[in-house]
């Protein structure tokens, strides 16, 4: 999946990326922390009661040239062209997000690569609670710090990884996946439910997320979280608040219309 419009100069602008890319861990452990704060997670057209388009030539026009954000299939696919580009292999996994109540399909999209001899889970689409940096597979059940977040990664049986966040003290459950290679095409039925299920997160409210350097801002209906330094405030908004955070905070002055 690679669109004909990609340019990895583009990208690298899209990003503020600064320097020479490379196909190793500090690069692309840079390349990772700069989409997540120039690119926000966002479902302005899921909130529009749009289809998401995974057609990649438009995945590249969105988030590139009209700098919009998007939701993991976008984010991580936008990602993914980054990383052919610079020559990484690399797969796509099939996850089950495991905040629901109820238990859910694999419904997410992340990315396993090979870097530097050892297999990685990266991983931009996530939300709230998701890695901001490149997380080996070989690390099991060790606690890995990436900035103020905890994470763990553990295997529930020989084929099933089990990613886990520390949420208020506590260690949760964010998503399982197993190592079977996913096409492109694999994901349009999950994108469909995404989009449209009244039970999906993104059909019920409006979820946007940006990263800093210090934490992450989190727009989820009319409440604004920010988290810096491990440290929360929250606020809810007005309606009328809502567009000018969206343009101010997330750098989201173009957005669909229902």
């Amino acid at each position: 999946m690679q669109a004909s419009n990609f340019s990895l100069t583009n990208y690298l602008q899209r990003i503020a990326f600064e320097g020479q890319a490379s196909a190793n861990l500090q690069s692309i452990t840079q390349m990772m922390q700069q989409q997540l704060r120039c690119v926000p997670f966002e479902n302005l057209e899921v909130q529009a009661r749009q289809l998401i388009s995974l057609v990649p030539e438009k995945i590249v026009e969105k988030i590139i040239h009209q700098r919009r954000g998007g939701y993991c299939y976008e984010i991580n696919g936008l990602f993914s062209m980054a990383l052919a580009a610079l020559g990484v292999p690399f797969i796509w996994v099939a996850a089950r997000p495991m905040f629901y109540p109820v238990r859910r399909p694999k419904t997410h999209m992340a990315i396993v690569a090979e870097i530097e001899g050892r297999s990685w889970l990266i991983d931009l689409g996530f939300g709230s609670y998701g890695i901001n940096a490149p997380l080996p597979l070989d690390a099991l059940n060790l606690e890995t710090e990436q900035g103020f977040d905890r994470f763990m990664l553990s295997k529930t049986s020989d084929a099933n990884y089990l990613l886990q966040s520390w949420v208020d003290g506590a260690w949760a459950n964010q998503y399982s996946f197993d190592l079977q290679p996913q096409e492109w095409v694999d994901f349009e039925p999950a994108n469909h439910l995404n989009a449209t299920h009244p039970d999906a997160v993104f059909v019920k409210a409006l979820l946007v997320i940006k990263h800093h350097e210090h934490g992450r801002h989190i727009l989820f209906g009319n409440s604004l979280k920010t988290i810096s330094q491990g440290q929360v405030t929250k606020r809810l908004l007005q309606p009328d608040e809502i567009k000018g955070v969206l343009a101010d905070l997330f750098g989201l002055s173009q957005h669909p219309h229902a």
